[in-house]
């Protein structure tokens, strides 16, 4: 019998990415991703619902930081969604460039894996809103800086996983924010 070794989760979830790498999403099965970290089949399951969920584990992290951010800035409601995600991009993202490329990579090639990224960034939008409104703000007002913040972060994270991009996520999150302030401030 095998010795037991920590971080179960956390040598699933390098399992899965390495093999999703390899072989493709499609191509891998739990029973590989469980082989490959040495455990079994059932120890994946007690841990994720499914191979998709071994590829986004870091979600609960994100919307919790995300979460807290925004309730705790006195800032005005876009202001504080920029601001955490600002702050996410600092304390979730720095130095993991190459690795949120080769995950996008992963995520692009699969519809299955693209539907569950949306999935996942509605909910995060929708506890980011939640947050706001638990502060006093009317839901119209939660929603349009919510979704206006989403907005900055997803074209800032895109630039930013671009092949030539060397700026950082918070500088472009930053950049775009501007942007968005310039476009809607200006005269019509």
């Amino acid at each position: 019998m095998a010795r037991w070794q920590p971080d179960a989760r956390g040598r699933l979830a390098a399992a899965a990415f390495e093999l999703f790498r390899e072989r493709g999403f499609e191509q891998t099965t739990v029973t590989d991703i469980a082989a490959r970290a040495g455990l079994d089949k059932r120890t994946f399951y007690r841990l994720f619902g499914d191979k998709r969920e071994a590829l986004f584990s870091g979600g609960e992290q994100l919307e919790a930081v995300l979460v807290k951010a925004v309730t705790e800035t006195g800032a005005g409601p876009f202001e504080a969604v920029v601001a955490a995600f600002r702050l996410v991009a600092d304390e979730i993202f720095a130095d993991r460039l190459e690795l949120v490329r080769m995950r996008q990579s992963i995520i692009a090639s699969s519809a299955e894996l693209q539907e569950r990224e949306l999935r996942k960034m509605s909910s995060l939008t929708a506890a980011v809103a939640a947050a706001l409104r638990a502060k006093g703000l009317s839901a119209t007002t939660a929603a349009l800086a919510t979704e206006s913040g989403v907005t900055v972060f997803r074209v800032a994270y895109a630039r930013w996983v671009a092949p030539d991009s060397d700026a950082s996520l918070a500088d472009l999150i930053a950049e775009v924010a501007a942007e968005l302030r310039t476009i809607t401030s200006a005269p019509g």
